[in-house]
């Protein structure tokens, strides 16, 4: 167990109905449970603790927190909606469900994988995607450090380094120019995938090598990416690799919701599909942050989260609005004579 996931806190889950659960500990997620406990809204986040960033010695590109390492923010955002009493519970769900809805409001059950359940008036998704690398020897091993997906991620970090374009579709020709860039060393390597003769041409004009030989595996020494091997034998030296993974929404336990998936461009992978502040077809279930918009970085994603988050809240109140004008009319009624 290492020392970050040992200091992790979680709460106890409630017994009551809660208005919002949301599901995932993110950037997205804590930043809309930060609206709704600052709201005075009862919500609790079910963090199962695998961000999608963990790798990443820093997060960059975010204004004011630029350079802080990735668990350091969640540490905070946890703190901070705490501290508004907010609830943050590890755990993974297994099950979402619609339930029996109350006095003509939603419901929703939401299991974990230990047993315990939790209700709550809305749920808000926030579990992000998973990056699938090409299936290369070695690759994965360096992921987050030297094998990097993200020029404004990671870019200024491996600025003029001899950088790898390990292409895996139509995705990686736009990446390439991104990280030529940072780079007057840039190697592309087709590893499969055909390009046109215009592409030849822009890339050509722009010094970017095009090595068409497929690549058998990476090439470590020390611990330390060191280049590719193409299946001929022949070694390629690079310091960095860039990889336009596929894009894949965390999706476990939420098929009860029926939530719409949508294909991302050039066969790129899936994500959930969602409308303005995050809403979706399914009434009473938001989604925000890279599990609807996988290019969205921790700040994109924070703020995505807070506008659901701020909506969720509105449609809330509206409905317990409507609750209270019910019961007072009941209440004002004058009961019928009985026959």
């Amino acid at each position: 167990m290492s020392a970050q996931t040992s200091r992790y806190e979680s709460d106890a889950l409630p017994a009551e109905t809660v208005d919002v659960v949301v599901i995932g500990g993110g950037a997205a997620g804590l930043n809309g449970a930060l609206m709704l406990a600052r709201s005075r809204r009862s919500v609790v986040v079910i963090d199962s603790g695998t961000p999608r960033n963990a790798p990443a010695a820093a997060t960059h590109g975010f204004i004011v927190l630029d350079g802080i390492p990735p668990h350091e923010i969640l540490l905070r955002g946890r703190r901070q909606v705490r501290a508004y009493g907010g609830r943050i519970v590890r755990g993974e769900v297994v099950s979402a469900e619609h339930a029996e809805p109350v006095a003509g409001d939603l419901r929703f059950t939401l299991t974990l994988a230990d047993g315990r359940s939790v209700t709550a008036r809305r749920v808000l998704v926030a579990t992000g995607l998973r990056d699938v690398l090409p299936e290369v020897p070695g690759l994965a091993e360096h992921w987050g450090d030297s094998v990097v997906h993200c020029p404004y991620c990671h870019g200024w970090e491996v600025r003029d380094e001899p950088i790898g374009i390990l292409a895996t579709g139509p995705a990686s020709l736009h990446h390439a120019l991104l990280f030529r860039q940072l780079t007057d060393d840039l190697v592309y390597f087709t590893h499969g995938t055909d390009l046109d003769e215009e592409t030849r041409a822009r890339f050509a004009a722009r010094d970017i090598r095009i090595v068409e030989t497929e690549v058998k595996d990476v090439v470590d020494k020390d611990g330390t990416l060191t280049g590719l091997r193409l299946v001929d034998g022949t070694v390629v030296d690079r310091s960095v690799l860039a990889v336009a993974t596929r894009l894949q929404a965390r999706t476990e336990g939420l098929d009860g919701l029926k939530l719409p998936m949508q294909d991302l461009p050039d066969g790129m992978g899936r994500s959930f599909a969602s409308a303005t502040a995050g809403t979706t077809d399914v009434p009473g279930v938001w989604v925000a942050g890279n599990a609807t918009e996988p290019t969205a970085q921790v700040g994109a994603s924070a703020a995505a989260g807070a506008l659901a988050g701020a909506h969720i809240n509105a449609l809330l109140a509206a409905a317990d609005t409507d609750a209270a004008l019910a019961a007072a009319q009941a209440a004002h009624t004058p009961a019928r004579p009985s026959a």
